[in-house]
């Protein structure tokens, strides 16, 4: 079991020993993992469950203790779309709907062995109801901030694992503007934008599927808002290719809604693309980022498999619902996008295709 060692990306000061900034004191930039995941075969705790089997891999000290739900270990079902059959990895059958709980198991575990009683974070839904419940697992006191768009079952979550819940009205980048001004007055900010530990609980899908298909898969299709599932993916793979388990890693494609596109645009059209980007209302509430704090990061992971981003609007989005659900799968909108992704992409990239389908139908009331 090895600890990643977590630097800031612009001035290189490591992170502290003895507190939980959520961004560099030194200079104000953003922190992340300096080196690759350790994946070892011989390492793997068949015995443990969901994605503690990976322990080796999660870049925890071995004295961290484990808080969790029984994440991870979420099946992949295969289905006919678009005359080829797909593999969906159903993320949504996470213990609070969402393939969240793979990242906040990993940084619950890190603040409670910091000692923290209480943190703050914000979310449109999915990544508060998961820290909600986990900070109740863990004994920890949490305030969530949320936009007031965010939909009721979310919101519901949240309030009934006990956390403390402000609606922000405005864009969901108000929302992340109010909890960094508490977070600048002291209080603990738990991101999972910021702090990058959850990353390496994302990365866990990649050994499932490896573990399920019995090789790599030729393509993986990611909805994208803040890119954090695409980053943990994307380095899952790099650390199975670096244990020499798999030969290549697979195309990655990231899928956008329409109405608020960042990185696809600038993929697409490069950095003047952000010129017309606009933060518009869409359906899938998830994939809501204006301004994705590690856009170039996700960019590069993307393209050094030889992926693309593609964006999806909102009549594709909302087809596409129906679409999967008419195979069983009942997900929200944002997870939904994938299904015009594969669509648009089927025919030109490598086989076998998997979909992450991250969010659960019940998550929606739309």
């Amino acid at each position: 079991m090895t600890e990643i060692e977590i630097r800031c990306t612009n001035c290189n000061q490591p992170y502290p020993i003895d507190s939980v900034p959520y961004k560099c004191p030194n200079c104000g930039g953003i922190f992340d993992h300096i080196d690759g995941y350790h994946f070892d075969l011989d390492e793997i705790d068949d015995h443990a469950p969901g994605i503690w089997k990976f322990r080796m891999a999660l870049g925890l000290s071995p004295t961290t203790p484990v808080i969790s739900l029984g994440e991870g270990n979420t099946p992949l079902v295969w289905a006919k779309a678009f005359g080829q059959d797909i593999a969906f990895k159903l993320e949504y059958l996470n213990p609070t709907g969402s393939f969240k709980d793979r990242g906040t198991a990993v940084t619950m575990s890190f603040l409670k062995s910091r000692g923290i009683n209480e943190a703050i974070e914000d979310s449109s839904g999915n990544a508060g109801a998961s820290f909600a419940a986990y900070a109740a697992r863990a004994g920890l006191k949490a305030k969530i901030y949320i936009p007031d768009y965010a939909s009721g079952p979310k919101r519901y979550q949240m309030e009934i694992f006990g956390a403390e819940v402000t609606r922000i009205q405005g864009k969901r980048s108000a929302t992340a503007e109010a909890v960094r001004k508490m977070a600048d007055l002291g209080a603990t900010y738990a991101s999972h934008a910021y702090l990058p530990h959850g990353f390496a609980g994302f990365a866990t899908i990649t050994y499932e599927i490896w573990e399920q298909l019995g090789e790599a898969p030729g393509t993986v299709i990611v909805p994208v808002g803040q890119g954090s599932l695409m980053l943990g993916i994307g380095r899952g793979f790099q650390a199975l290719k670096q244990a020499k388990v798999i030969s290549e890693i697979p195309h990655l494609i990231g899928v956008q809604a329409l109405a608020c596109a960042p990185i696809w645009a600038v993929f697409t059209n490069g950095a003047s693309g952000l010129m017309w980007t606009t933060e518009g209302e869409t359906i899938a509430e998830g994939v809501r980022i204006y301004r994705p704090l590690r856009g170039d990061v996700v960019l590069k992971t993307v393209a050094d498999t030889n992926g693309m981003f593609v964006a999806v609007d909102e009549k594709n989005i909302i087809a596409g619902r129906s679409e999967l659900a008419n195979r069983g799968f009942f997900v929200e909108p944002t997870s939904a996008i994938v299904w015009n992704a594969i669509e648009q992409v089927v025919k030109n990239v490598p086989k076998p295709i998997v979909a992450i389908l991250t969010g659960s139908g019940f998550k929606s009331l739309n």
